[in-house]
Formats: structure tokens, sequence, C-alpha cells
């Protein structure tokens, strides 16, 4: 009887194996949740890039536009940034929420690469992130004239990506 008890671990880290497999089997992991979508924006109010005054992201997002989740450690945001400033030139609103990055090294990265963004908000902890959802950077959310979050982007935005996006404005 003992000898049973001594296996029984082995049994339950067993079960939740196959119980985890036959998750990450139906789970398709190009699919990100888009839990937000068709909801409002949350009311936040997140720090200024330029200065501590916090700004209700309400205020600096008047739809429709783009709210674009970043970081300077973040390769791929580094690869969409030339796709950020062709939606810039086009007239395309887009404000740009630093994700748990240190605001020097978000003014060297817009310096570096350009500035796409009407608004710079700072997201030091990533509580704002939780808020919208962000699974990680790049996101690129859509929202609407009238404050709903109409679509999201889970990766570097592309040509074909943004007019997506931003086709679902119409």
């Amino acid at each position: 009887m003992k000898r049973w008890l001594a296996f029984t671990p082995l049994i339950v880290l067993a079960a939740l194996a196959v119980l985890f497999a036959g998750y990450a089997l139906k789970r398709d992991p190009r699919v990100s949740p888009h839990a937000m979508v068709g909801k409002p924006m949350p009311a936040l109010s997140l720090p200024a890039l330029s200065s501590e005054q916090r700004i209700p992201l309400r205020a600096a997002a008047q739809g429709p536009m783009l709210v674009n989740f970043f970081a300077s450690w973040c390769a791929p945001c580094e690869v969409e940034h030339p796709q950020l400033m062709a939606l810039k030139a086009q007239g395309v609103r887009i404000v740009g929420i630093a994700y748990k990055d240190a605001p020097p090294n978000t003014y060297a990265f817009l310096n570096r690469l350009g500035d796409p963004f009407t608004a710079r908000l700072v997201d030091r902890d990533g509580g704002a992130g939780l808020e919208f959802g962000v699974t990680g950077v790049p996101e690129t959310y859509l929202i609407g004239s009238n404050g709903m979050i109409l679509a999201k982007h889970t990766g570097p935005l592309t040509p074909d990506a943004a007019e997506e996006l931003l086709s679902k404005a119409r």
C-alpha cells in the first residue's frame, strides 16, 4: 500500500502533462486574445514622456486613431517603426505608450528612428498594458471616435496589416 503512495505524485504530474498537452494542441498560438475588442478603451491617466503630468488617455485619444504599445528594448518595435512613420505621413493619429521602458531610452529610440506619435505616454509598471490586455510589444489598437476598441493587432505592423486594421474604422 505504501508503494502506491510513493507513485501518487508521479501519477498527478502525468495527468497534468496530458491536460496541458491537450490544451496546447487545441490552441492556435498565432491567435492572441482580443478580449478588449468591442469594449470601451480603459479610462486611464498616464504620465507624458516629456513630464510627470498625468494625461487622461481619452483626452489624448481623439478617435479614430491608433494606440501603439512599444518599447526601446523591443526589436520588433524597431521593425514596425517605418510603418508607423508612413501612417503619420498619411495623417493617421497615433498615441504611443512606452511599455515598461525607461524614459531616457524611449527618447533615444524616438530621436534615432523618428517620432510618429501625436502623444507619447509612459507605462513604466505595465498597468496600462494589463488594462488593455497587452500580451507583448508591439501591439496596436484601433480606437473609434466613440472611444470603443474596434480592433487589435499583435506584432509589428506591416503595410497590409495597417491597411486591414484601419479598414475596420470605416
